[in-house]
């Protein structure tokens, strides 16, 4: 089953397939940005908004979010927490 999070604006992301979660602060992570764009391989998640994370996945895809890698690293968490009571109660 896959797990999901959601990362603003009624989209979602499957954990299992995300490999890091970025700021987008330095040059680097922005010229990634560019690259993934040029290639096709960017998913703009922000609905219009500034970007605050890049979240990297399996698939070389770049998905572009206007939360901030701390809320998204707190749901990932929460999920993570809600999935061990899940296998404690079951």
């Amino acid at each position: 089953m896959a797990h999901l999070i959601h990362i603003g604006f009624g989209n979602v992301v499957n954990v299992d397939k995300m490999i890091s979660m970025v700021s987008t602060d330095a040059a680097p992570i922005k010229r990634m940005i560019q690259n993934a764009r040029d290639e096709g391989k960017a998913v703009d998640a922000t609905c219009g908004r500034r970007t605050r994370t890049v979240l990297v996945m399996e698939s070389g895809h770049l998905v572009l979010s206007a939360l901030t890698t701390e809320t998204i690293a707190v749901r990932c968490q929460e999920r993570k927490e809600e999935e061990k009571e899940e296998e404690f109660d079951g």
